[in-house]
């Protein structure tokens, strides 16, 4: 385990303090300063380089992913890999606003896999006596932790990913094109190349909003969200204010402006029929 320098620990700090917006310590003699590094310094990438990523490679990657933590140990996840390119250039024509998908020497859909467990029970002649909404959400979550596990993997290996969530805004015709059988459903893409630029950090929301102790507490919300706004504008300006066509263009157009408008616009309202069609009861 390497044990960071001096130097090491106040470039944390400084990333940290960069993302969070307030000042964080790391000890001088903090343990795996380089993955934690990796883990603070995260920048996700939309442009690549034309340079291929070796088949061991990738496949080493996998191994990786796919030694994330797994509920009761189901094993729920599943990589699909799509190499062909005509599949990679529909699945963009599906969702056009984000032609970098076609661009990325490599596209992975993760997928959430509650087919096997059920076959497994049919082979050993059990009753599948789970037929709820949380085996659907821990098949999910397995997934979300295999695509994390990859991320992490990815970025230590040199290469820079784009989770691609876009993929669930058409889940019939995605499922279609990977032949996504029922129980299996996608939970999100991933580009995948070596970066053509730095990329940048993407401010967080302070620690004082997501980390509760003991309780729950949204005391000072509003308040530390109108703090929040300004710095990621300072950092991270929008280029353009959402859904203009319905909403009058405002002087400050902050984070939270941006999310309220975000969100006051159905999306991806038939992907729980997809679910259901999928054969998940969600109850």
């Amino acid at each position: 385990m390497t044990t960071c320098t001096r130097a090491q620990a106040t470039r944390l700090e400084e990333v940290l303090a960069e993302r969070f917006g307030t000042a964080f310590s790391a000890p001088a003699d903090a343990p795996g300063v380089d993955e934690l590094m990796r883990m603070a310094n995260h920048r996700s990438h939309r442009r690549y380089l034309p340079r291929t990523v070796e088949p061991a490679l990738l496949r080493l990657l996998f191994g990786c992913a796919l030694s994330a933590p797994s509920k009761s140990d189901l094993q729920q996840a599943d990589i699909i890999h799509v190499e062909d390119r005509s599949t990679v250039k529909a699945i963009v024509d599906l969702i056009p606003d984000m032609p970098w998908i076609n661009q990325a020497p490599v596209f992975l859909v993760f997928c959430g896999n509650n087919r096997r467990i059920r076959k497994i029970g049919d082979w050993r002649g059990k009753p599948f006596a789970n037929d709820h909404l949380d085996h659907f959400m821990n098949a999910a979550v397995d997934a979300g932790l295999v695509m994390m596990n990859f991320i992490r993997a990815a970025t230590a290996a040199g290469l820079g990913t784009c989770p691609i969530s876009a993929v669930r805004n058409r889940p019939n015709e995605v499922s279609r094109l990977l032949e996504l059988p029922d129980w299996v459903f996608p939970v999100a893409g991933l580009c995948v190349g070596y970066p053509a630029e730095a990329g940048r950090v993407s401010p967080r929301l302070p620690l004082a909003v997501t980390v509760h102790t003991n309780r729950y507490d949204e005391a000072n919300l509003e308040r530390n969200i109108d703090a929040y706004d300004p710095r990621r504008q300072a950092l991270q300006p929008y280029r353009r204010q959402r859904y203009a066509d319905r909403y009058a263009d405002v002087e400050f157009y902050g984070w939270s402006e941006e999310k309220a408008r975000h969100y006051s616009v159905p999306e991806r309202t038939d992907f729980g029929a997809f679910i259901r069609d999928k054969g998940f009861s969600l109850k």
